[in-house]
This record gives structure tokens, C-alpha cells and sequence, in this order.
């Protein structure tokens, strides 16, 4: 089994997963809804004893759907593409720039799942997952996401490297809605491997994908910023705003390139500040007359080596 390549030969480190291992994962699952669902229906049978037929046969196509269909999309949404058989066999379900699913995606495969494995008894993503090269079903393919192996023995995932500390916080406002999936896969895959590269041949891919996000974005990056600087410092940005959508934290908009503001103190909890103590001032040292000292009260401005933002020395 191969690691998946983009376009601009990048090697992808997650692996998909085949049909034999997805086979056993979804069998595990089936155990275990199936198990579920006969001892909710062997309830719901005592509790609609006094109906009649049609309510009865409501009920039970209602709760067909919610334990045969609902739960899994539910499951698949909170533990973000982990079933229990995957969890088992050591799989997950993401998108196929490596993100975690979210629930539009955990839906549309529960609804083509429904077809693909419970109406054809899993005839149909079998023969899916077999013509297709990443052994995806059907329900992978409009959902646009891919079964992983998350535990391969000798595989490391690398993580995409942290943004300069000077550039954290610089593009909390910028517009990233219009950057496509694929093009988010290339550059976090660019930035796990560009200490791989040839350093022209990396320089000149850094700068390629900086010139498309700015073109997505429409806004351009500071001056004096790297390129590779600014893909970290936008991927972070992209990363910080999906964790705080998947932890229900909204994050607060701010304006491009503005600092943020510190908190503020509440009251009572500043330390007490004491009382200025007069003394005489001091006597200064006599300057020798080659030093010329700035005059009392002007500003000293330190001297500036470039445009854009730099690096705290």
C-alpha cells in the first residue's frame, strides 16, 4: 500500500484503506447496531401493543431510521469518523485534504449508505471500493472524503510547522473562505515536506502557492514576509478556526494585520500600587564633549533595517 501523491508531487502521509479492512470494520458496526436495534424493537413491540396496524408499522420504519441510519451519522459526527469497527482496526474517515469530517459529510454518507449496504447488503460499495484506486464507495465519493489507516506500523504523520511567533495573530480577519480543499491538501503537505526539497526548488513552490492564496483572498501578505512564513501563518489560521468550530468556540473577528488587545483587568484584582516616594534628584556625571546626548523629553526611535514585519530581535 502506497502513500497517496498530489499533483505537485507531494507525498501524502496517510494511507487508505482497503476493502478487506473496511469490509471487517462495517461488519463490526452491523453486530452492533444490529444489536441495538433488536432490543429497541423487542421494546417498542411491547410498548405499541394496544395500537393498531398502521401506527405500529409507523413506528417501527421510524425507528429503523433512527438506529440503522441516524446512529451512525450521529457517531460519525461526534467522534469525527471514528465507528466502533474503525476505532477497532484502527481506521477513520476524513476529508480528502486530511481535515475531520463534520456532519454534512457523516450525512451524506449515512444516506448512501443506506443503498450501498443495507438495501444491497454492501454489494454495491464492494464493487465501488474495488474499481476505485483509494477504495473509495459511493457514499466516499459525493461526501468527498477517504477511509485512513491511522495505524500503520512505520508510518509518522509530520505536522505542519508552527508560523514565526511574530506572525501569530496577523490574519485573524483574512477571507479564506474561497481557498479550495485541494489547494489547502497541497500546501499542508508542501510545509510537512519542504525540508526535503531542493531549497531553489522549494523557494520557487512557496512563492507559487503564496501567489494563489493571495489570489483567493484578494488580499497580499505584509512586506518583508516570507512565503513560506506566510503559508504557515495561514494554515494555522485555517487550523485555529476549525478547532474552535468543532469545540463550539466562535472565534472573534478581527481586523487584517491589527494586534490583539489584551484583556482587561478586572477590577480588584489589580495589585495595590505604592505610594511615589520623593527624593532629591540626583546630580548628574559630567559628559565628556565628544558624547552628544539626545535632548531631554525627544523620543529615541531605533533605527528600522526593512519594510514588512521582522522578527523580534
Amino acid at each position: 500500500m502506497s502513500d497517496l501523491v498530489t499533483g505537485d508531487a507531494v507525498v501524502l502521509g496517510l494511507r487508505p484503506a482497503r476493502l478487506p479492512s473496511r469490509a471487517l470494520a462495517i461488519c463490526l458496526d452491523v453486530l452492533v447496531y444490529g444489536a441495538g436495534y433488536l432490543l429497541v424493537s423487542i421494546g417498542v413491540v411491547f410498548a405499541t401493543a394496544s395500537l393498531d396496524g398502521a401506527a405500529q408499522a409507523a413506528v417501527s420504519v421510524g425507528m429503523f431510521l433512527l438506529v440503522l441510519v441516524g446512529v451512525p451519522i450521529a457517531v460519525e459526527t461526534l467522534t469525527h469518523g471514528r465507528s466502533l469497527g474503525k476505532l477497532a482496526l484502527g481506521l477513520r474517515v476524513v476529508r480528502e485534504d486530511g481535515g475531520p469530517i463534520r456532519f454534512r459529510h457523516a450525512l451524506v454518507r449515512g444516506a448512501m449508505g443506506v443503498v450501498e449496504l443495507l438495501i444491497t447488503f454492501g454489494s454495491v460499495a464492494c464493487i465501488a471500493s474495488l474499481v476505485s484506486s483509494r477504495g473509495r464507495r459511493l457514499g466516499d465519493v459525493f461526501a468527498g472524503t477517504l477511509v485512513v489507516r491511522e495505524r500503520v506500523p512505520g508510518a509518522r504523520v509530520m505536522p505542519v510547522p508552527p508560523p514565526p511567533p511574530w506572525l501569530a495573530g496577523r490574519f485573524t480577519g483574512l477571507d479564506l473562505s474561497a481557498v479550495p480543499d485541494g489547494l489547502w491538501l497541497t500546501i499542508r503537505q508542501y510545509l510537512t515536506r519542504m525540508n526535503q526539497l531542493d531549497p531553489h526548488t522549494g523557494a520557487a513552490m512557496a512563492a507559487k502557492l503564496a501567489d494563489e492564496v493571495v489570489a483567493r483572498t484578494g488580499t497580499p501578505p505584509p512586506a518583508g514576509v516570507p512565503a513560506a512564513a506566510f503559508l504557515m501563518a495561514v494554515v494555522h489560521e485555517r487550523q485555529s478556526r476549525d478547532a474552535a468550530r468543532a469545540f463550539g468556540a466562535a472565534p472573534q473577528p478581527a481586523a487584517y494585520g491589527a494586534q490583539a488587545a489584551p484583556a482587561p483587568v478586572p477590577y480588584g484584582a489589580m495589585p495595590a500600587v505604592p505610594a511615589p516616594v520623593v527624593t532629591a534628584p540626583p546630580v548628574a556625571p559630567p559628559v565628556h564633549p565628544a558624547v552628544v546626548a539626545p535632548a531631554q523629553g525627544s523620543p529615541v526611535v531605533p533605527p528600522r533595517g526593512g519594510t514588512g514585519f521582522a522578527p523580534p530581535a
